[in-house]
Formats: C-alpha cells, structure tokens, sequence
C-alpha cells in the first residue's frame, strides 16, 4: 500500500509543479524553449540533453522538461534523452562534489552518524545502494548527487546505478508528457502517431506504473536490510 501511496504522492507531485510553473507564467518560456529545440533539427537532442544536466546540477524542478520531452521528441527518443542528460548532470554534480567542495565538507557530512554509516559500511554495495534510492519516490534524489560524491562509491558504480534507477520514472513521466500531447492536440512534433506508439502507450504506461510500485517495494525493503544489518555491526 505504501508503494502504491508513493506512485500517487509522485504523480500529484509532478501535477502540482505544473499547476505552479503555469500558475506563475513559467510554462510560456519553457514551451518557447521546447519549440525552440524542435527548430534545432539534429542539434536538438544535444541542447536538450545539457539544459536537463544543468537542471540537475543547479538543483532545479525538472518535471516540465522530463513532460516536454514527450511533447518534442515522443516516447522512445524523449526517454533516452531524459536519461542520458539527468545521468550526465547527477554524475557532474557527483564529481563537483568529490573534487571541490574539499575536505571540510567531507567532514562536515561524514560527522553524521548515518551518514558516516552509509560511506564506511555501504560502499562495497554503492551501485546497489544508489540504484535503490533511485526507485524511491520522494527521495531527494538531486541533493543525493552531491552526498554520494562525498563517499567513497566508485564513480563507475555510481553512473550504473544512477542510470539503471533513473529509468522507470523517466519513462513514465515522458509517457505522460506524450499522452498529454495527443489529448491536448498539442503537439509540437506535428506527425500522427502509429498503431505501435498508441498500444504502447495504452499498455506501457500501465506498466510503467505496475513496475514502478513493484520496484518500489523491492527497494524500500532492500535499503531498509542493507541498512538494519549494517546498523547492527556498529560498536555499542
């Protein structure tokens, strides 16, 4: 039930960013800008790509991008360049962090007692541990790019969990952003959709969500193991 409380509680999420984005105006720029990368021709998935890095890395809301993307580009390529870019911008913004915040900032994090439990107990699991919290909604998955870069995880482990968890909300969100397009009959891409791309939509956004809550409660339960054992071979 938390699980499924969690795929809600993100969808109203993302459904109230918008509200707010439109609310405020902002959603007139950034659909300026989604017609301006469908004007770049081959150099659009590269721009788009690098704004959703910067997004990631400036700690910005990203959820009209990841939704826009299903507007310009349509599921599959829109998934792809969702992931690529949020991949590329949280392994920046992991590098940022062990390379130039320094040691005091190390320090200053490794001094929490969980914290410091996750870097010396967790590290060996750190692809593991980062691919979970990944699959979590609501976590704050943005921050967490600057903490993981002050641990010990391995860069490598990092980018393979990283892009491994980033997918199924990536996917359903840019399903969403699709599916908005056509009800709307606002769509940028201004083609009519195939057969195949309507069955996948009416079969793998049911999926997407079905994966989603199943790969929530194997992470929740995961994380909270690897965490209850390492907590137990701490020192009284």
């Amino acid at each position: 039930m938390s699980a499924i409380l969690g795929v809600i509680g993100s969808l109203l999420f993302v459904a109230v960013v918008l509200i707010l984005l439109v609310h405020f105006g902002v959603h007139k720029e950034v659909l300026h800008l989604l017609e301006w990368f469908k004007q770049q021709g081959a150099w659009a998935p590269v721009l788009f790509m690098l704004i959703m890095a910067a997004v990631v890395v400036l700690l910005l809301p990203g959820a009209l991008f990841t939704v826009g993307a299903g507007f310009v580009f349509g599921v599959v390529a829109g998934s792809v360049y969702v992931l690529l870019g949020t991949t590329f911008g949280a392994v920046l913004a992991f590098l940022i962090a062990r390379y130039c915040f320094g040691q005091r900032a190390r320090e200053f994090v490794m001094a929490r007692a969980k914290l410091k439990l996750v870097n010396d107990e967790l590290t060996p699991n750190g692809w593991k541990i980062v691919l979970l919290t990944r699959l979590i909604p609501f976590f704050p998955g943005k921050i967490s790019n600057y903490f993981f870069g002050l641990t010990q995880f391995s860069l490598r482990g990092y980018i393979g969990g990283s892009l491994l968890g980033f997918i199924p909300f990536t996917v359903h969100n840019v399903y969403l952003g699709s599916l908005i397009a056509d009800i709307s009959s606002f769509d940028f891409t201004s083609r009519e959709r195939s057969m195949w791309e309507w069955g996948l939509y009416a079969g793998g956004l049911l999926a997407a969500i079905a994966v989603i809550i199943y790969l929530n409660r194997l992470a929740s339960r995961a994380l909270a193991q690897y965490t209850e054992q390492d907590t137990q071979k701490e020192p009284d």
